[in-house]
């Protein structure tokens, strides 16, 4: 059986012989890209080097990278579906491509991992109106020794990835997929079957990025033709072990057993509550305990941890856990993850305080909204009526956060059932609008390169500086966001920033802007970096060479700072600054809006 960190190290060791540099994992906390609110796999940190940017370490990395999504909230608690995972990684920026790519990852899975070739199957880009069919990987596989019955072509929305915004680099994906036994598929529909939910685990995806999508939504091949790869941790860990699920993972299991431990009903480690209150746990306690991390709130990320905790809460209690408990869920978190993310060591006040706060909170809403149920009940009793109507659970819901199980169990012991078909349907509705509201709020960003928000990164490099210039030299970034509207940008200060102290932060930006600074980068160690005064958080998280940007104007430097891009290269471009709005978002930390033009 391998363990997470002895597989962790076996994949870097082989691709660090291959010529890969590593790089440390990012924050969860994606900085100055809106286009998603996590960072949902290793290349989202990287998108400018895959735009072009060149990278101080060379055209070949490879990383361990922390990884969150909420879109399969919904599949969590199956065999294989997780909120957050460990994504293994390599990257190649316009070095080697499909034929390479291919033959180092099936090199790595048969002759480091041992993993016979009868043992999995592969999938390939089926083609559409706006790309071939890729041939040209299938061929590679059966070239590699793998049947071609076991290599399946399928569409755009199985094996295509990107762009990570509306325009930019894209292009079809292999994925890997492994079974502990020799199931030989006849078809692709069976294949399609046996990979729904087990027997055929997705363990590794090749991106292999040759198109370039335009504006005006054509797709012409890239000249620089990028690969990146991801293989979960998890998941690779849990099937060379010969299990048929992801939480019998080294990194899970021990967090699933003290869930089964609370619970008072003879909870089996099959059981999907207790796996979906392992996995959202280990989500909040990794968002709260990130670098950048963030607390339950009502919008954005915050809201996600905030529904993370909720539902454990409320999956807490259909398997007969009382009383507060997830402090104790999340040390065993701690015990597992700290040694190899020592951020969330770190920041475990910050944790534990939190989820104290939150489970009250739901505590609260909980004993609220059973009243509210109740006079609801009371009046069907009256009327004669035994359903719930729609609305009224839906009400629950919005209101008081009551998910629709909590409401189904509570008034089937008070022999009432609840109209959930119309209760899903009102949801549908619900997520429909969210969704929409969420995509135009997080298209553009920095994925996209577009002028705005090129001018807006680069302006929160001179708010930075002017921050520490104007209030506080110890001030320093602890967040970043940018639309093509707008900058948003976290930094610790206590206190209300003064009108005085605002216009002074506006004076100082638009100085530099007058003056028509040059802005220029340039590729050192990090050491160097450090003597020369540049800003930047030198934890674990930087590589041993960085890129420093520094504003300057006839040998005055207004900012250095350790960054990979874009930026413009004169301030003239910004043309003048302005700060919208200043808000608390947490205990010490403070928030900008502002716009440039």
């Amino acid at each position: 059986m391998i363990s997470s960190i002895e597989l962790k190290k076996r994949y870097l060791s082989f691709f660090q012989k291959k010529g890969h540099k590593l790089i440390p994992s990012a924050s969860l906390i994606p900085e100055n890209d809106p286009t998603v609110l996590f960072t949902t796999a290793g290349m989202h940190p990287l998108i400018p080097y895959l735009l072009g940017e060149p990278h101080p370490l060379g055209k070949r990395l490879c990383s361990v990278q922390k990884c969150l999504r909420s879109d399969d909230i919904d599949e969590v608690g199956d065999s294989w579906h997780l909120s957050f995972w460990e994504m293994l990684g390599n990257w190649s920026f316009g070095d080697y491509f499909k034929e390479e790519a291919i033959s180092m990852s099936f090199e790595f899975l048969t002759k480091e991992l041992g993993i016979p070739v009868e043992r999995f199957s592969v999938t390939c880009f089926a083609g559409d109106n706006d790309a071939p069919r890729d041939e040209e990987t299938a061929r590679i596989w059966a070239k590699l020794g793998v049947a071609k019955n076991r290599i399946h072509f399928l569409p755009k929305k199985d094996n295509w990835w990107g762009p990570a915004g509306q325009s930019g680099p894209c292009g079809p994906d292999t994925e890997m997929f492994y079974h502990a036994k020799d199931i030989q598929e006849k078809s692709t529909d069976e294949f399609l079957k046996l990979s729904s939910n087990g027997p055929f685990c997705e363990i590794w995806n090749d991106v292999l990025m040759q198109y370039d999508k335009t504006a005006d939504g054509r797709y012409e091949e890239l000249r620089q033709k990028n690969v990146d790869t991801g293989m979960g941790v998890e998941r690779t860990v849990a099937v060379l072990s010969g299990a048929d699920n992801v939480y019998e993972c080294d990194t899970l299991a021990p967090i699933l057993d003290k869930v089964i431990s609370l619970s008072m009903k003879g909870t089996t480690r099959a059981n999907r509550n207790a796996r979906i209150i392992t996995d959202h746990m280990r989500a909040a306690v990794m968002i709260m305990g990130d670098e950048n991390g963030v607390v339950p709130s009502n919008i954005d990320q915050g809201y996600v941890v905030r529904r993370f905790i909720r539902r454990s809460i409320r999956h807490a209690r259909l398997i007969g856990i009382k009383g507060k408990f997830c402090n104790e869920i999340a040390k065993i978190v701690i015990a597992v993850m700290g040694d190899q993310y020592p951020e969330i060591r770190k920041n475990s006040q910050r944790i534990f305080e939190e989820l104290e706060n939150e489970e009250e909170k739901f505590s609260l809403a909980l004993e609220n909204g059973t009243r509210h149920l109740e006079r609801k009940l009371q009046l069907l009793e009256e009327s004669h009526q035994k359903t719930l109507d729609a609305k009224s659970a839906f009400d629950l819901f919005q209101s008081f956060g009551f998910p629709i199980e909590i409401t189904v169990e509570m008034c089937k012991e008070k022999g009432f059932s609840v109209d959930e078909n119309g209760f899903n349907s009102l949801m549908k509705k619900h997520q429909d609008i969210s969704r929409k509201g969420a995509e135009q709020k997080f298209k553009g960003g920095l994925a996209d390169h577009s002028e705005e928000t090129t001018k807006l990164h680069t302006a929160t490099h001179l708010l930075n500086e002017a921050l520490r210039q104007v209030v506080d030299p110890s001030i320093h970034q602890m967040g970043s966001n940018i639309t093509k509207e707008r900058l948003r940008f976290d930094f610790n200060y206590d206190k209300k920033l003064t009108d005085e102290q605002i216009k002074k932060i506006e004076d100082w930006v638009n100085n530099v802007i007058k003056e028509e600074a040059d802005v220029s980068f340039e590729i050192m160690g990090i050491d160097d970096a450090k003597k020369i005064g540049a800003q930047g958080v030198f934890e674990a998280r930087y590589e041993k060479m960085v890129k420093v940007y520094t504003i300057s104007k006839g040998g005055r430097i207004y900012s250095r700072e350790v960054c990979g891009g874009p930026h413009v290269k004169n301030t003239r471009e910004l043309k003048s600054f302005k700060i919208q709005k200043q808000e608390a978002v947490a205990a010490g930390i403070r928030r900008i809006k502002a716009i440039v033009g």
